[in-house]
């Protein structure tokens, strides 16, 4: 799973094994350590609840969790559908986006970089 922080948008790129895990488990998560120290990291995460109706953020010091709704989440796997998209309200004016997306093939890298992940919709036209 990578995440892409842009602004007030957080990105996360699954990959066909990823997508495989979150549907099986319910949660994948990844790890940062910023220093040796174990309080000196932090945890993004995605999960599927079947009582959730939207994307959503769960925000803590040390981790975010991106919510999505089991139904949601089951018919974009099952699906051509690139990703699940939300816009969270922060207050009077603030935003938060949300973009899950599946992680296509690079188009311009080689077969090792594009291992696990999803076949580009673009493969095999003319740029």
């Amino acid at each position: 799973m990578k995440l892409r922080i842009k602004d007030n948008s957080l990105r996360l790129r699954v990959s066909r094994s990823d997508l495989e895990r979150l549907l099986r488990s319910g949660r994948i998560d990844a790890t940062i350590h910023f220093a040796p120290a174990q309080e000196a990291k932090w945890t993004y995460a995605l999960e599927h609840r079947s009582e959730a109706v939207a994307a959503s953020l769960e925000y803590k010091t040390t981790e975010i969790i991106i919510v999505l709704p089991s139904v949601q989440t089951q018919a974009w796997a099952e699906s051509d559908q690139v990703g699940i998209y939300e816009t969270c309200a922060l207050g009077q004016s603030d935003i938060l986006n949300l973009l899950v997306e599946k992680d296509f093939a690079c188009l311009d890298f080689s077969d090792a970089d594009n291992e696990d992940t999803f076949p580009n919709p673009a493969m095999g036209r003319a740029c």
